[in-house]
């Protein structure tokens, strides 16, 4: 039998998700509206900024980015096509494929990432004391492990 959330449960739980949407929703919109990047391209710009020669290999990007490797791929496509990024094969493993960001992508990023940050603190981390900040953070990357357990 299903354990129903209580009503302090229930409005914790639809806080959260008003607040994920809405914050969500602002931050494409400040995207949309002068940052270089969409949220998403962002987002994967920044996972191969933090790697060796900013290589990832294709399936651990989709992975690092809770993408399908589906939606992955056209993110790349576009991206490729803009020239941020490049897919080169990893050397000894004919089916693996990195993904690399070009110059062009890096300084793309450089000039994008004030702006996403600004928006960021303007709408999250200015807005909640710093430790709500870090218990958010903490349960958050709890969420995160055990549904990324569920789908294993």
């Amino acid at each position: 039998m299903t354990e129903w959330l209580s009503d302090e449960q229930q409005r914790a739980w639809r806080s959260y998700l008003e607040g994920t949407a809405r914050f969500v929703d602002a931050l494409d919109r400040a995207h949309d509206a002068g940052i270089p990047l969409s949220m998403g391209e962002y987002h994967l710009m920044v996972q191969l900024s933090e790697q060796p020669d900013r290589t990832l290999r294709m399936s651990a990007l989709a992975d690092g980015l809770a993408l399908s490797r589906s939606r992955l791929t056209h993110t790349v496509d576009r991206m490729e096509r803009r020239g941020l990024v490049a897919r080169h094969a990893v050397p000894g493993d004919r089916r693996g494929v990195n993904c690399v960001m070009t110059d062009a992508g890096w300084d793309l990023l450089v000039e994008a990432a004030p702006l996403h940050v600004a928006a960021v603190r303007r709408l999250m981390i200015d807005v909640i004391d710093p430790d709500e900040l870090l218990v958010l953070g903490r349960a958050m990357a709890k969420v995160a492990q055990e549904a990324k357990s569920a789908t294993a």
